[in-house]
């Protein structure tokens, strides 16, 4: 690398690290590149970027708290969750139920209800323990099992809005991402259910903030160690003083409670695990070091994996702890693999399940052992617990795979909303009964539907694919954040195009398209150096989609909060005969 001129820049994507020289001739990192900046100074309040974040995800928050215990019913797989939940708050693992239990526990009845042996459970458990800790604050009944998706939906607009500031440089523009991500329907009537997806979109968008705030600290710590540029062919810049990265470590925990509310989770992590690496080993090109790809798989890949895999792999192992203090429970009940039950049901005729029959002594490995203590107890826990996700992987590989439902949709149309999900309707009310107002020989009807906002979805879906010629043409390294976080959220569900799936799968996708759409809408503003008229269009064209947005989310609000609508009002909202 030259270094003849005073001042030398190398380009990472959109990033500049100035060199300058010093007196004694040596080239130097700028006091810009040392504080980490992106090509800019950041001269805006913290303390005004943080309240304004709170102040929105408190509106968040009421809004997803207004009425929140109605409809007063289990509504679509809350039954599953929502009875789990409290079953592992209460015995320290799930438990079956009685039959008739529903309608117990909306009479009032909210112990004794639980069967003697432990119950099968198709999904990890930190969600459900979620669920479980507003049950025991609040109490078991509608409003109980759905605060703490409601809590935790508001949380995710603080996130978005503070990640988008520290992308965009800008707190107005961060504002603009948690607007966007409160203003979504999908996003609110998940966070008003005790379904388990608000949180696996919490936990992702949680660790993918981290990992973004790990690339400043990367660059910024790199800049304090390395003083001069490197000049030495054989030089692979600092690597000691970088094994250490702490929005790496609370990354990899986020990643595992995420993986330990869905399995799902395990395909964002592989994709942001592999650019992070390229993330470092870009910053060590702008340092000047000679093949940096290959370089920093050793040098930042190996001390990524740790930060990122085994601390998630640790976390999420964790998180099974009740499970594993009551194996022996599930050892002697659900030690043969249960799915011989549906073998006969339906279409479901796979020979994976006859010759897991009970009755040809296929169990677990465990089950037939003394019971150990001390260390050797926990190795046996552990093997039960593997043997168990083996039974659960075979259930959404196999069973699944023979199964129908009326909501199901094709992962390929949900950037459209393709076909939303009814989880709630009270059909047919009369004219003059219950507030009903519908004319004669109509009538009146209230429907929770899971449906994103339309001109979001549809605006950030040609937002998205300006972010993929954003990151690829113009190398500006912010656009990859939302182009692998909604790829890797979104493309593995193709594989699984076979079996029942939902467009509330996108729930972890969703945030990443706002990104994309609030990066998208700073790029139409502009700098504030840009000429008036320039910015003033800008301002005026993302300023009209922001009210747009806006605008539709209020139209929708009836079929989102099971609002009496007459039915003309109702199919009004209804633009598509998919959507019904």
């Amino acid at each position: 690398m030259s270094t003849d001129a005073p001042e030398q820049a190398l380009t990472d994507g959109d990033e500049r690290v100035q060199l300058s020289r010093t007196a004694d001739g040596r080239a130097v990192p700028s006091a810009q590149a040392r504080a980490g900046a992106r090509g800019r100074l950041r001269v805006e309040d913290p303390f005004v970027g943080w309240s304004a974040a709170v102040g929105l995800g408190l509106v968040a928050l009421f809004l997803r708290l207004w009425r929140l215990g109605t409809p007063s019913e289990f509504q679509f797989d809350e039954t599953y969750y929502a009875k789990d939940a409290w079953s592992l708050v209460n015995n320290g693992y799930v438990r079956g139920y009685v039959e008739g239990a529903d309608q117990q526990i909306l009479d009032g009845t909210v112990r004794g209800l639980w069967q003697d042996d432990p119950s099968m459970i198709v999904h990890p458990e930190v969600g459900k323990w979620l669920i479980g800790l507003g049950e025991r604050l609040v109490g078991m009944d509608p409003t109980g099992w759905r605060v703490s998706s409601a809590v935790v939906g508001a949380l995710m607009v603080v996130v978005m809005a503070r990640l988008g500031r520290r992308l965009t440089g800008s707190t107005g523009l961060g504002l603009v991402a948690g607007l966007l991500l409160m203003l979504d329907g999908l996003h609110f009537v998940l966070s008003r259910l005790a379904l388990l997806d608000i949180f696996l979109a919490f936990f992702v968008l949680c660790a993918v903030a981290c990992l973004v705030a790990d690339r400043d600290w990367y660059r910024a710590r790199m800049a304090r160690l390395q003083t001069t540029a490197v000049t030495d062919p054989a030089s692979w810049g600092p690597v000691r003083g970088l094994l250490w990265r702490p929005w790496l470590l609370t990354s990899g925990v986020c990643w595992g409670l995420a993986i330990g509310t869905k399995w799902t989770a395990l395909y964002p992590l592989a994709a942001f695990g592999v650019l992070v690496w390229l993330w470092s080993a870009g910053a060590r090109r702008s340092f000047g070091v000679r093949r940096p790809v290959l370089r920093s798989v050793l040098a930042d890949g190996l001390p990524a994996f740790g930060h990122l895999v085994l601390v998630a792999f640790a976390v999420y192992v964790a998180t099974w702890t009740g499970w594993m203090v009551h194996a022996g429970d599930y050892e002697r009940s659900l030690s043969s693999t249960q799915y011989t039950q549906f073998a006969g049901e339906g279409e479901c005729q796979d020979e994976s399940f006859v010759a897991s029959d009970p009755d040809t002594g296929a169990r677990w490995p465990t089950a037939d052992e003394a019971d150990a203590s001390g260390p050797g107890e926990v190795v046996q826990s552990l093997r039960s617990l593997w043997a168990y996700h083996q039974d659960v992987y075979v259930f959404h590989t196999h069973f699944l795979s023979c199964s129908t439902h009326t909501y199901q949709s094709d992962p390929l149309g949900w950037p459209l909303l393709s076909r939303p999900v009814g989880v709630a309707a009270d059909t047919g009310i009369q004219p003059g009964t219950r507030g009903c107002e519908a004319p004669e020989g109509s009538d009146c009807l209230r429907q929770v539907l899971l449906l994103g906002t339309p001109v979001l979805w549809w605006g950030s879906s040609l937002a998205l694919l300006a972010a993929v010629a954003l990151w690829v043409g113009v190398r500006d390294w912010r656009y990859g954040v939302p182009v692998v976080g909604a790829l890797s959220t979104w493309l593995p569900w193709l594989l699984y195009a076979d079996r029942p799936i939902f467009l509330f799968y996108a729930a972890a996708m969703l945030p990443f398209m706002v990104l994309a759409t609030t990066l998208l809408i700073g790029r139409i503003v502009g700098p504030s150096r840009e000429p008036s008229t320039r910015r003033t269009v800008g301002v005026v064209a993302a300023g009209s989609f922001v009210v747009l947005v806006l605008l539709n989310f209020a139209w929708f609000w009836p079929i989102w909060t099971n609002e009496l609508l007459t039915h003309s009002q109702w199919l009004d909202r209804i633009w598509f005969s998919r959507w019904i």
